[in-house]
């Protein structure tokens, strides 16, 4: 009977012995404990996506032929053109278009017919692109960051008081917050110690870069020394062109035309206005449609009352269902009134 208790103590303390031995092995160690979670990693920044003139210009990059696509300078951008010389041996002159808000330099309609056709009749053609206004830019669209999964919040066994040197739930000690706030950075000191930084130029708007280029299509086409120079605008490329000429008054264009002119979103002066300070030859051409009719009806009045010494308007009526014939149309009317303009 007493060998029977001894076994019985003896494997007592040997299962008491295995439980402690497991325990110990169930804990981590200082060195295996786990490190606070890290904050997760800023998603990175995409590059910003080309503008869409940037993209019609590739385009047309590829489908012209080589020569046509030349590539101009303003003091800030490079920007793509379109240049085809006229098919006779005495150029009238030069015609500079400018296109519609979001059209290539080579639209298919009004831009593109024009700038192709008119070389068969005497003029050569300078087409440009034009920066898009803001409200069709794309932008690059940044990733959703997506949250960690999170833990699994585990049953509180009792409410110990926070240690002084315990980290916080930020992951620092409240000793290297306090510090944080207090001292400054490198950066910063080395910035009071120095000189002030140089700020960089604040970038251009939309209607300075517009200007740029057209000035620098100018400087362009002033080398070979044209007879004539025109400038034509379609759409919102009209009021540019309208706006460039009021304010830079260049002495050798001596014509304006617009194609179904219309102001950007925002002005700072109407249309109307504009052209009623300008005192050079203006062809307004016009399609029959919608607002336009009202549009244009105000820009006559507009004439009259300026007392315009060269303005004429030709209203078109758009030919459903046909557009080469419709195009043709507006260039034989545009040619037939430069040839009047002698």
């Amino acid at each position: 009977m007493t060998h029977f208790r001894h076994a019985t103590r003896a494997l007592v303390l040997y299962l008491a012995a295995l439980a402690l031995t497991a325990n110990a092995a169930d804990q981590p160690s200082d060195e295996e404990a786990p490190a606070p979670d890290a904050a997760p990693a800023a998603p990175a920044e995409r590059p910003g996506l080309p503008s869409r003139s940037e993209v019609m210009a590739s385009d047309l990059l590829r489908q012209l032929p080589v020569g046509e696509v030349i590539e101009l300078k303003t003091g800030t951008e490079t920007f793509s053109a379109l240049w085809r010389q006229a098919n006779v041996g005495a150029p009238k002159g030069v015609l500079i278009l400018l296109p519609d808000d979001g059209e290539s330099p080579d639209w298919p309609r009004g831009i593109g017919p024009l700038r192709r056709q008119l070389p068969d009749h005497g003029w050569h053609t300078l087409s440009l692109s034009l920066p898009e206004s803001e409200r069709i830019t794309p932008t690059a669209v940044t990733p959703r960051e997506t949250p960690p999964p999170e833990a699994p919040t585990p049953e509180p066994e009792a409410e110990a008081e926070p240690s002084e040197g315990a980290p916080s739930e930020a992951g620092y000690l409240p000793e290297q917050t306090a510090a944080a706030a207090s001292e400054p950075d490198d950066e910063g000191s080395a910035q009071q110690e120095g000189e002030a930084p140089v700020s960089a130029p604040a970038p251009l708007d939309l209607a300075e870069r517009i200007d740029a280029r057209i000035e620098a299509a100018l400087a362009h086409i002033r080398t070979s020394q044209p007879d004539v120079i025109v400038m034509l605008g379609q759409g919102t490329g009209a009021y540019w062109a309208a706006r460039y000429l009021q304010q830079a008054n260049p002495g050798d264009v001596s014509r304006l035309i617009l194609v179904q002119p219309k102001e950007p979103a925002a002005t700072e002066e109407p249309l109307v206005q504009r052209l009623g300070t300008l005192k050079i030859a203006i062809g307004d051409f016009y399609f029959r449609t919608g607002s336009s009719v009202a549009s244009a009806r105000a820009r006559l009045d507009e004439s009259r009352r300026s007392r315009h010494p060269a303005y004429q308007q030709v209203g078109l009526q758009p030919i459903e269902g046909d557009r080469q014939a419709e195009q043709e149309r507006l260039v034989r009317r545009v040619r037939g009134w430069l040839d009047r303009q002698g």
